[in-house]
């Protein structure tokens, strides 16, 4: 079983920052909302643990990066089976306002007025998209949410 790891590094005001590895080789930064004890909808990082990543091929956010990026698009990376969250995508943003409980990728991050924000998100999202598709064709493929304790 191969597993992609978020390690959560830091916290915003209202993001949360990230390092995800494949194998463990860093890979991208990645960003969320704020971590809450108590959902709040489109504004709740993902609760830390071990969820199945499949493809999502239905839903406006599909039929978006299929005219996007259409050469590469097989569907949605979809984090599945979070309790509380459904439609919980990995994909391209910049700050935690893009967000919406998902999970954004980038190449490098900054932190602006008390929050982290990614650039290079399309890049990011091109690379680790076509590595995820190389992964799924190999079996299943997880992903693993670990936050660190000095964030709380």
């Amino acid at each position: 079983m191969t597993q992609l790891i978020v390690k959560r590094i830091r916290q915003g005001n209202n993001s949360t920052l990230s390092e995800l590895s494949i194998a463990g080789q860093f890979v991208c930064f990645g960003l969320e909302d704020r971590i809450r004890k108590e959902k709040i909808p489109g504004q709740t990082a993902i609760p830390a643990g071990t969820y199945p990543l499949k493809l999502r091929k239905a839903g406006g956010m599909h039929d978006r990066y299929t005219r996007l990026v259409p050469k590469i698009h097989q569907g949605m990376i979809e984090i599945c089976a979070i309790p509380n969250f459904t439609y919980v995508y990995i994909h391209m943003g910049n700050n935690h306002h893009h967000t919406a409980g998902c999970l954004l990728v980038g190449n490098i991050w900054i932190r602006d007025l008390g929050d982290y924000m990614v650039h290079e998100s399309r890049l990011a999202y091109l690379a680790l998209y076509q590595r995820i598709l190389q992964l799924m064709e190999e079996g299943e493929l997880w992903i693993s949410i670990h936050d660190p304790e000095q964030l709380f």
